[in-house]
């Protein structure tokens, strides 16, 4: 186990709104506001053609390769998620949806592009005097969050 120790700051309430790509406007609106690492809860909507990374495929040479599912209806969305800075210090949004329609359920990672339908409301919390920061592991080609 590594930990890093980290204090709350500030909170902030976001509205996406329709046609938004959620990692990408987290990502500018913490750029924009300063903040270097977050907690954050999502609730909403997630539209079709909303892209999700569902599980991974080991390679021989021992990489991951992600991989990618399209969802093919709107789906509700609940999620949580990380925020920490890559080692070029851009902060790097971290976050799993559970996307639902009617009684099927699909979990994923946002990164591919996930986009708002209508609405979606994020809490982000500030995580303050924290260290930790994404870095590059060669034996998985993945940037794995390092509590330093």
């Amino acid at each position: 186990m590594k930990y890093s120790e980290a204090k709350p700051g500030r909170i902030f309430v976001i509205r996406l709104e329709n046609g938004d790509i959620l990692h990408t406007c987290i990502e500018k609106f913490a750029r924009e506001h300063n903040i270097t690492a977050a907690a954050l809860l999502a609730v909403g909507g997630a539209d079709k053609n909303s892209k999700l990374v569902c599980g991974p495929i080991t390679q021989k040479n021992g990489k991951i390769k992600p991989l990618e599912t399209v969802l093919k209806d709107i789906h509700e969305i609940n999620g949580t998620g990380t925020l920490f800075p890559n080692a070029a210090g851009k902060p790097v949004l971290h976050m799993h949806l559970g996307c639902g329609r009617k009684k099927d359920t699909i979990t994923g990672c946002v990164r591919p592009g996930v986009k708002v339908w209508q609405i979606m409301e994020i809490v982000l919390w500030e995580l303050t005097g924290c260290t930790a920061v994404r870095r590059l592991e060669q034996a998985t080609g993945l940037e794995l969050m390092q509590p330093e």
